[in-house]
C-alpha cells in the first residue's frame, strides 16, 4: 500500500488540480453567508424561561422590535421644537418598514361622549397651532397621568418616540436601511435645532450596530492577524518562500471557513466572526511544525527528497493527532443545546481539519518545486536567543526540578483562591465600547426612562373577563405600585391604566382621577369602553382575547446577572403574596429575562465543555500512548494555565460571561498540542536512545522546543489581535487566551519534562513503549534510495 508521502509528492499535479476546483467551489459560498441581526438563540428549545418567552410573543406579540429615540432639550415643548419633533415622526412614519410609531405629538386624549355613551379620542397636538394655543395643549398633556414618565421624563425637558419595525424586516439584510433611514432624518431634525444630540437605542438598533461592527472587524481582525504571523514567520525563518506558502495555506483555510458557513446556511454572529482568524492563528504552528521538521531532517541527511517525505510521515501523523485535539476543544461546543454554540462549534472543528489538510498537503508540494534549502534557510535552527531558553529550561529541569515543583504548586494555591473570586455576569451592554455613542445613548435611556429592556409579567386569572373583577384589578395596582419602588425599572403598564384614564375622563376633573373606579361605575365604564374604538392609546396588547390574562409591561436598566438575580428573587414572593400561585398562575418573562437566564445556561455549560474537551483529549491520549499514568501527567501541564487564567479573572475582576467562557475549552485544546509534540518525540526518542530515559527527555526538549516556542509566540499575538476588538467580550478572549497560551508553553517546557524525569520508571510503562500507532516510524518503512519527486 502506498505511503501518504508518496500519494502526495507523486501526485502533486493532480492534488493541485483538485485543489483549485475545491477553492473555487468555495469561493461560490463565501458570499452567502449573511450577518446575523436577530438575538443569539442560546436557551434550548425545551428549556422553561424559552418556552414561557415565545408563549408570551404568540399571545402579546414581539417586545424586542421597538427602538427608542429620545432627546434633550429645555426647549422641548416650544413651538418650533415641538414642531420639529412631529415632523421627524412622520418622516420615520413614512419609512418602508416600519409598522407603528408612537409619538408624544400624536398622543390623543381621552373624552366622554355623553350622548353616544362611549369614549372618543382628541389630538391635543396640531402642527399649525399657535405659540398660545401650544401652550395650553401642553398644559392638558402634562394633565394625563397616563403619559408621564413613558413619552416625557419628569423634568418635562426630555422627550421620547417608539418605533416598531415589521418583524421581516428586522430579520432581513434590510434591516440596516432602515435604520440609517431613521438616523438619517434624525439628523435632518438635528440640524433644524442646532445639531442637537438624538439619542437611539432599543434591541433592534443595538444588535444592528454590533452586527456592522462585527462585519468590519473580520476584515480588520484578518489584516491584522496576517499581517501580524507575516511578520514572525519572516523573524523567525528569514525566508520569503516559508512565509508565503504558510500565509497561502491559511488564506485557503479562511476562504474554506467561510464557505462552510455558506454551505450550512449560517449566518455570521459575534460568535463565528471569530472563526476566520483563528484559523489563521491555529493553521500557522501546522505550518511551523512541518517547515522546521523539513529544514531539521535536510540538515541531517542533505537529501531534499527524503526530508519531504520524512517531514509528512513524522509530523503528518502526529499533526493531524494535534489538530484533532484542537478540534475536539471547539467540537464540543456542538454537544451542548445552544444553536448559537453549536453552529460555532461545527463550524470551527471542520475549518480545523480543513486547515490540517491544506497544510499537509500544500506545504511539501510547494517546497517539491524548489531547489535544496540553503544554508541561510535553516539558520533559523540555531537561533541563539530560541537555543539559549532552551538551554535555560534544560539546566532548570535537570538542576532545579525541587524549584519547579514549589512554583508550581504556590501558583497552583494561588489560583485556587482567585478561582474562588471569580464571578458571573452577562448583559446586554457587557461588550459594548464604553466610549462608543450606543453604550452612551443607552445609558442616557437607564438614566432618564428606566432602560430599555423589556420585561412583562403575566397574570392568569383562569377566568374568563376574570381580569376585570375588582378585586383582581386591586391586585394588579398593588403589583405596580411595588414595581414602582424599584429604580431600575421604568413606570410599568397595564389594562388598568386605561381603566383609570377612562374613569378620569368620565370624572372630567383631572389627573386626582386616575384611579381605579368605584365597583359601581365599572360596569358602565366597560360598557362605555367597549363602545369605543381603539381604546388603548399606546396601541399595546395588555390583555388576551378572553380577557383571563392580564399583562404588566416595563424596561429596566441593563442589568448583570447577580442584580436581576436578587431583583427577581425580592420581586416573585411579593408577587405571589398578592395573588396566590394556587389560584393564579404567574409568569415573569421578557428579553431581559430571557437573556438572564441564556447567561446561566451559558456559565453552566463551561463545566460541562470543559470537562468534555477533558474527557475527549484524554482518549485521544489513551489512544496514542496506551497508559493511562502517561494522559494524567501530561494534563497537569495543561490544566494549571487554566486554573491561573481563572485567578486572574477573579483578581481583575473579569466576570464569566457569554463572551470569556469560551477561553477555557479553545486554550485548553490549543495548549495540548505542544504536549503530543512533546511527548511524541519522546517516545521516538527512548526508541533510538535505547530507552535511556533522561537523554530522550532532553533530546525531545532540544527539538521540539524550538517549534514549540515559534508557534507560542504566533498563538500569543495571533490571540492578543483581539484586544483591539470595540468588544469588551472579544477584548478579553483575546487576552486570557494569550496569557493561558504563555502560560501553558512553559509548563510544557519546564513542568511536563521534569514530571517524566521524576516519575520514569511509574509512567514509562510497556504500553507506553509500544503505542497503539506508530506515530514517527512511517519512514523507517521507505526505501530512501528510490526517493525521488519527478520534475515535469
Amino acid at each position: 500500500m502506498p505511503k501518504i508521502s508518496d500519494i502526495i509528492l507523486k501526485g502533486r499535479f493532480l492534488i493541485l488540480t483538485l485543489f483549485i476546483g475545491a477553492i473555487a467551489l468555495m469561493i461560490q459560498f463565501v458570499p452567502f453567508p449573511g450577518l446575523s441581526y436577530e438575538v443569539a438563540k442560546i436557551l434550548p428549545s425545551d428549556d422553561q424561561t424559552y418556552i414561557d418567552y415565545e408563549d408570551f410573543k404568540s399571545e402579546f406579540g414581539e417586545s424586542m422590535n421597538t427602538i427608542v429615540i429620545a432627546v434633550q432639550d429645555v426647549d422641548f415643548f416650544d413651538k418650533d421644537h415641538l414642531k420639529a419633533w412631529n415632523s421627524f415622526g412622520e418622516d420615520i412614519e413614512s419609512i418602508e418598514g416600519i409598522d407603528r410609531v408612537i409619538n408624544i405629538t400624536q398622543l390623543p386624549i381621552l373624552a366622554t361622549d355623553s350622548i353616544k355613551q362611549k369614549f372618543i379620542y382628541n389630538s391635543w397636538y396640531h402642527s399649525d397651532m399657535t405659540e398660545s394655543e401650544v401652550e395650553n395643549a401642553v398644559e392638558l398633556l402634562k394633565d394625563q397621568k397616563i403619559y408621564k414618565g413613558k413619552f416625557y421624563n419628569k423634568d418635562a425637558n426630555s422627550g421620547i418616540m417608539l418605533i416598531d419595525i415589521n418583524k421581516e424586516v428586522l430579520a432581513s439584510p434590510q434591516r440596516k436601511n432602515v435604520i440609517d433611514r431613521i438616523i438619517a432624518s434624525g439628523d435632518i431634525y438635528s440640524s433644524k435645532l442646532n445639531n442637537i444630540d438624538v439619542k437611539y437605542s432599543g434591541l433592534p438598533y443595538i444588535r444592528t450596530k454590533e452586527s456592522i461592527k462585527i462585519k468590519d472587524e473580520i476584515s480588520l481582525f484578518i489584516i491584522y492577524t496576517l499581517l501580524i504571523t507575516s511578520f514572525i514567520l519572516l523573524l523567525f525563518f528569514r525566508s520569503f518562500k516559508a512565509t508565503f506558502i504558510s500565509i497561502v495555506v491559511v488564506l485557503v483555510g479562511v476562504i474554506f471557513s467561510f464557505g462552510t458557513m455558506g454551505i450550512l446556511n449560517y449566518d455570521i454572529n459575534l460568535l463565528s466572526a471569530l472563526v476566520p482568524p483563528v484559523i489563521i492563528v491555529i493553521g500557522i504552528p501546522n505550518c511551523i511544525f512541518l517547515i522546521n521538521k523539513y529544514h531539521i531532517e535536510f540538515t541531517k541527511n542533505k537529501n531534499k527528497d527524503q526530508s519531504l517525505h520524512v517531514m509528512i510521515s513524522k509530523i503528518g501523523n502526529i499533526t493531524l493527532l494535534t489538530n484533532l485535539t484542537t478540534a475536539s476543544g471547539f467540537a464540543a461546543f456542538t454537544l451542548t443545546k445552544s444553536e448559537t454554540l453549536q453552529e460555532f462549534g461545527l463550524v470551527a472543528a471542520i475549518s480545523i481539519i480543513f486547515i490540517f489538510i491544506i497544510s499537509l498537503l500544500l506545504i511539501p508540494i510547494w517546497f517539491s518545486f524548489f531547489r535544496e534549502p540553503k544554508l541561510r534557510h535553516t539558520r533559523h535552527l540555531d537561533k541563539k536567543w530560541v537555543l539559549y531558553v532552551v538551554e535555560m529550561f534544560s539546566n532548570w529541569i535537570k538542576n532545579k526540578r525541587n524549584v519547579i515543583y514549589i512554583f508550581s504548586g504556590i501558583l497552583t494555591i494561588i489560583g485556587l483562591f482567585g478561582l474562588s473570586m471569580v464571578q458571573t455576569t452577562g448583559n446586554v451592554t457587557d461588550d459594548l465600547s464604553r466610549n462608543g455613542d450606543v453604550y452612551n445613548d443607552f445609558k442616557f435611556f437607564e438614566d432618564n426612562f428606566g432602560g430599555v429592556m423589556p420585561l412583562e409579567i403575566i397574570i392568569d386569572s383562569k377566568d374568563t373577563n376574570g381580569i376585570y373583577k375588582a378585586s383582581f384589578m386591586s391586585n394588579i395596582q398593588k403589583i405596580q405600585d411595588e414595581l414602582s419602588t424599584y429604580e431600575e425599572f421604568s413606570p410599568s403598564v397595564s389594562y388598568i391604566e386605561f381603566v383609570k384614564y377612562a374613569n378620569q375622563a368620565y370624572k372630567d376633573d383631572g389627573e386626582k382621577y386616575f384611579t381605579l373606579p368605584q365597583k359601581m361605575l365599572l360596569p358602565r365604564l366597560r360598557s362605555m369602553l367597549d363602545k369605543s374604538e381603539e381604546i388603548n392609546s399606546l396601541d399595546i396588547i395588555l390583555t388576551d382575547e378572553i380577557n383571563s390574562k392580564a399583562r404588566i409591561s416595563l424596561r429596566m436598566n441593563d442589568l448583570a446577572t447577580p442584580q436581576m438575580d436578587t431583583i427577581l428573587s425580592k420581586l416573585r414572593p411579593k408577587i405571589e403574596s398578592i395573588f396566590n400561585p394556587e389560584e393564579f398562575d404567574v409568569v415573569i418573562t421578557g428579553s431581559s429575562r430571557v437573556f438572564l437566564q441564556g447567561t446561566k445556561y451559558l456559565v453552566g455549560n463551561l463545566a460541562y465543555s470543559l470537562l468534555l474537551v477533558i474527557f475527549l483529549i484524554s482518549i485521544f491520549m489513551a489512544w496514542m500512548f496506551r497508559s493511562s499514568r502517561m494522559v494524567i501527567v501530561s494534563l497537569i501541564p495543561n490544566l494549571i494555565p487554566l486554573l491561573l487564567t481563572a485567578a486572574i479573572m477573579g483578581y481583575f475582576s473579569i466576570p464569566i460571561k457569554p463572551s470569556t467562557i469560551l477561553v477555557f475549552s479553545i486554550a485548553f485544546g490549543i495548549s495540548v498540542d505542544d504536549t503530543i509534540h512533546f511527548l511524541a518525540k519522546y517516545r521516538q526518542e527512548l526508541v533510538a536512545s535505547n530507552w535511556n530515559i533522561k537523554k530522550s527527555v532532553f533530546n525531545a526538549l532540544k527539538e521540539t522546543g524550538v517549534s514549540m516556542i515559534y508557534t507560542s509566540v504566533v498563538l500569543f499575538f495571533g490571540f492578543f489581535v483581539f484586544v483591539a476588538s470595540d468588544f469588551g467580550g472579544t477584548q478579553a478572549l483575546g487576552l486570557l487566551v494569550s496569557i493561558t497560551l504563555f502560560f501553558a508553553m512553559l509548563s510544557n517546557l519546564l513542568l511536563l519534562p521534569a514530571l517524566l524525569l521524576s516519575l520514569e520508571k511509574l509512567i514509562t510503562t510497556k504500553s507506553f513503549k509500544e503505542p497503539l500507532i506508530d506515530i514517527f516510524d512511517e519512514e523507517e518503512d521507505i526505501d530512501l534510495k528510490k526517493l525521488k519527486v519527478k520534475r515535469k
